[in-house]
């Protein structure tokens, strides 16, 4: 039978389209994990980049589809399907213009982001808009909970849902005596189906993976047994597991094919320009001429504000927009990685990086992060995100360079469907980066090839600008908390944000802090240089039109951008005192008013704040503090939202509105970097839809309706920062 369903299978038309729309490349890592399975089950996966518009025509598209799409931004499509969402959003498109299409789509997003898979939901709404049909039910997975929850069994089910796309399309052609032979078979063998579901896209470990004989895996498994059993550890751990994990038959994924080989090379030459870094601008490396603690010693985060000096570069920006950091990976930590590599050595050593002749990878290139010729070094502090969290296909391979059996298994068990919440708790949330990895499991020795085709790319890291090129001309200032990741069971070791911790230390030595800073205006000059390119903002501008009136809310490191919105009009009021302008509401909120209450009391800064006030730049400011506790009879509120509530009359929200052209005067500005983001974002939404509804006194519905029609004429305007 099985045999018989297999003929009758490839009979049938095989191939399908697989589009894939990446911003940091997780979506091309579950496309190329769908192309490799459709081999093993027969079919042929024809993928493409979505921007590729010149190799694929959905237009006259035949075969299914696959959609594989992440969300980037604030529920934006990722910078690869821009042209492709602007060409399905043409309004002049007929209703039925994919009639003819079949697809499935699967969408990556945050769920602590407000607008959650976003990117996926947009394509999936118009194709559906254009009478494009699903032949699979979309699928939208959660970074914050972990994509495999949702993208595994979403593949699992999909070649199901593909060949029953295949049998559909076949009978349309008038074969239907073949149809109905495969539909009998399907009915009368459903274990087949299942066979042919899980035997080619995964490998049990009952059974002999790529060079492992059958005797080493049954050895395997009994040394599994006896090392379960003469444990006393009845909690599992990064490096042990207990049942039923530990006892379980593995469903793994397939080993990726290796794509890239590394030639070491003399230590003479030099590196690349950190500008060659850079795709999407020009770079520019700045002094930084300042360096002030905005917290106290005792505050729970510490927030430093930096000024840069680019008067001597191009560099241009306004209020409300941001730029790119590029930073390097800890020197400590790359020594670290050298010496478990077995490379101590060769750091200074230049390597030559092709693309293996022969892979069996699809469409394998010379990834674009990594440079031609390089000092390993360089390599692996600029260029590779060393501190990722491995996934699963890096599991799987690491799975490979493995000697001890013990560790082995458990590299198994981390990557397997049946070890799903352990890798969720050890790794993912844990923070587990391939250096954890290699110190607790000591056998793993993997080659450098291995690294540079599993790890990410070294991202730059973007902040939001909180100055006026007005107001401070050559001056840039940015704000931002030191990250800090906690030492945990799974990695002892405590670490400051790669981006972050390297900023606080470059300047630690023109740090400023509130204790003994006894200057007023100055500060002291700095020869260390930061590579910076711009990320300019379209949407998080002030409203050109001064007199329109405008509320900002920023909790924490939020309220960066807005000091610059605020420098910018106190500018203009200067220059321009025959200007009307408009009224301005800032929202501030955090933890505790005598600690990290920022831009209030920083001695070179006086209190920039109060100042803003005192001069009528700024009209209205309510603050309020989470973890101070109140004598008063009433509690004062605690949260940014129940602020807005409270003061809500003081808009005078009716009055901005005209009601004969529904047109809003005022502008609401968001900006949220707190650890529950979506939460907070969605309690102010919230906030501000009651406002509307009680001061224009329409229901919630129609008060949320006014709120998109903000959000559309880009006057409502939230930015959410990780």
């Amino acid at each position: 039978k099985s045999s018989l369903f297999c003929e009758m299978c490839c009979d049938l038309k095989r191939r399908f389209l697989l589009l894939y729309a990446t911003q940091k490349g997780q979506a091309k890592a579950i496309a190329e994990e769908i192309w490799q399975q459709a081999g093993a089950h027969g079919l042929e996966a024809d993928m493409h980049c979505m921007s590729e518009v010149d190799k694929y025509n959905l237009e006259t598209e035949k075969d299914p589809v696959v959609i594989v799409i992440s969300t980037t931004g604030t529920g934006d499509p990722p910078d690869t399907a821009r042209k492709f969402v602007k060409q399905i959003r043409d309004t002049t498109l007929p209703p039925d213009h994919f009639a003819h299409l079949q697809y499935g789509l699967l969408g990556l997003g945050d769920s602590e982001y407000t607008f959650f898979c976003n990117g996926g939901k947009t394509v999936d709404r118009r194709l559906q808009e254009l009478g494009a049909r699903h032949f699979y039910d979309t699928g939208l997975a959660d970074d914050c909970v972990g994509l495999e929850l949702v993208v595994d069994p979403w593949i699992d089910g999909l070649w199901l849902a593909l060949k029953e796309a295949f049998l559909l399309q076949k009978e349309k052609e008038g074969m239907s005596s073949d149809v109905d032979a495969v539909s009998s078979s399907l009915s009368s063998a459903p274990h087949i189906m299942r066979e042919l579901n899980l035997s080619s896209e995964v490998q049990n470990l009952n059974l002999e993976d790529e060079g492992v004989t059958s005797s080493d895996a049954l050895t395997q498994k009994r040394v599994n047994i006896n090392l379960v059993a003469s444990t006393t550890d009845t909690e599992p751990s990064l490096v042990h597991s207990v049942p039923p994990v530990s006892q379980s038959a593995l469903n793994i994924p397939s080993l990726p094919p290796e794509y890239i080989e590394v030639q070491f090379q003399d230590t003479h030459g030099e590196n690349p320009h950190l500008s060659s870094l850079v795709s999407e601008g020009t770079a520019f490396e700045v002094p930084v001429t300042k360096a002030v603690q905005l917290t106290r010693e005792d505050a729970i985060k510490t927030a430093l504000l930096l000024e840069l000096d680019i008067a001597d570069t191009v560099f241009d920006y306004q209020p409300g927009d941001a730029f790119y950091v590029i930073c390097p990976n800890n020197v400590n930590e790359v020594e670290e990685l050298l010496h478990a590599l077995g490379l101590s050595e060769k750091g200074e050593c230049f390597v030559c990086v092709k693309v293996k002749q022969g892979t069996k990878k699809k469409g394998a290139t010379h990834p674009q992060h990594i440079p031609e010729r390089s000092t390993l070094k360089f390599l692996l502090t600029w260029c590779l995100e060393i501190r990722a969290i491995p996934k699963k296909a890096f599991l799987r391979a690491l799975v490979e360079c493995t000697s001890d059996v013990g560790e082995k298994r458990r590299l198994q068990e981390l990557c397997s469907r049946q070890g799903a919440s352990d890798y969720t708790r050890f790794i993912r949330d844990s923070n587990v980066c391939l250096l954890d990895l290699l110190h607790a499991f000591p056998s793993c020795k993997p080659s450098l090839n291995l690294l540079i085709e599993h790890l990410p790319k070294l991202q730059a890291r973007p902040y939001s600008v909180s100055s006026s090129n007005l107001y401070q001309p050559g001056k840039l200032c940015f704000v931002f908390n030191i990250v800090e990741f906690p030492a945990c069971p799974a990695r002892p070791l405590s670490r400051k944000g790669v981006c972050t911790g390297w900023l606080a230390e470059l300047v630690a030595p023109l740090l400023h802090t509130n204790k003994n800073t006894l200057d007023t205006k100055g500060g002291s000059s700095s020869t260390e240089k930061i590579p910076i390119f711009a990320r300019p903002n379209n949407t998080f501008h002030l409203p050109a039109d001064p007199s329109v009136p405008f509320m900002m809310v920023g909790p924490g490191t939020g309220i960066s951008p807005f000091i610059g919105f605020l420098q910018h009009r106190q500018k203009l009021r200067e220059e321009h005192a025959d200007w009307e302008f408009g009224e301005t509401w800032l929202f501030f909120g955090c933890r505790h008013q005598d600690r990290d209450y920022l831009f209030k009391q920083v001695h070179y800064l006086t209190d920039e704040l109060r100042c803003f006030l005192e001069n009528g730049t700024l009209t209205h400011l309510k603050v309020c503090f989470s973890r101070d506790s109140s004598t008063a009879e009433v509690a004062p509120p605690k949260y940014v939202q129940d602020v807005i509530r409270l003061y809500a009359k003081e808009y005078r929200i009716s009055e901005a509105i005209d009601k004969r052209k529904n047109f809003f005067r005022l502008f609401f500005f968001f900006l949220f970097f707190p650890r529950d983001k979506k939460h907070m974002a969605d309690g102010v939404s919230d906030a501000v839809v009651d406002i509307l509804s009680m001061e224009m006194e329409v229901d919630k519905l129609e008060a949320m309706k006014i709120l998109a029609m903000l959000r559309e004429a880009n006057r409502y305007l939230q930015d959410v920062w990780s």
